[in-house]
């Protein structure tokens, strides 16, 4: 099996991501991020998430974002809720400067260290917030940096980011997700978790994942302080 790293936050589009990179015949090497975001509800799901779906192995980096803030998730800022986060224009402040760049950088260290190729991470471009390092170019142009910013890449390796949620829906990915075998009840999605670690249910991410399972006629398995 080919190896390949895996971004997992923990959440619905991430575990999903990990199921479709053992589908397609990879090792999957998990990686998440204490990055200083508001809660570790999502770092316990990514660990659930992981063992459930067997990646070979899950690390968690630990890095400071709040050292700069300006995020809703990083700083002191509230974050939104019962806005309509698929008609917004602006891209809103829970938006984590330049994070899937930081993000893929380490992915592409770590697939350095293990002879590996191929990153895989859970960015979508249809139901999300509008967030800029979602889009298919900021993946087709990470892919070009790591070619050149590499030994490994300066030596002759192709590496490959696979975003294979970039194109479908909520409802789509979830009912992938179901497909391979996800169990979504041990994923977190919330922005802003109540302190009894129930999901707002009104934050943009449960917003779009309730949508999700909705549009799918299911009942999202998770519990929330508010659907």
């Amino acid at each position: 099996m080919k190896r390949a790293v895996v971004l997992l936050s923990g959440g619905l589009d991430s575990a999903t991501t990990l199921a479709i990179a053992r589908r397609d015949g990879f090792e999957p090497f998990a990686l998440s991020f204490a990055y200083g975001q508001r809660h570790n509800l999502e770092l316990e799901a990514a660990k659930r998430v992981a063992a459930a779906l067997n990646a070979h192995e899950h690390r968690i980096a630990t890095i400071d974002l709040r050292v700069f803030g300006g995020s809703a998730l990083t700083d002191e800022i509230a974050v939104p809720k019962n806005r309509d986060a698929k008609s917004a224009d602006e891209i809103p402040i829970t938006y984590v400067p330049a994070r899937n760049t930081i993000f893929l950088s380490y992915a592409l260290a770590w697939c350095e260290v293990l002879g590996a190729a191929d990153i895989f991470i859970g960015a979508n471009a249809i139901d999300y917030s509008g967030y800029p390092d979602c889009r298919p170019e900021f993946i087709a142009a990470f892919e070009r940096l790591a070619s050149v910013a590499t030994k490994a890449g300066v030596e002759g390796t192709r590496f490959h980011i696979h975003a294979p949620l970039i194109s479908m829906s909520k409802a789509d990915i979830i009912r992938k997700g179901m497909e391979l075998g996800v169990d979504f009840s041990q994923t977190h999605s919330c922005y802003d978790p109540a302190s009894d670690g129930l999901a707002c249910g009104q934050c943009d991410s449960c917003r779009l994942r309730l949508e999700g399972f909705r549009a799918v006629g299911l009942v999202d398995p998770i519990p929330y302080a508010a659907r």
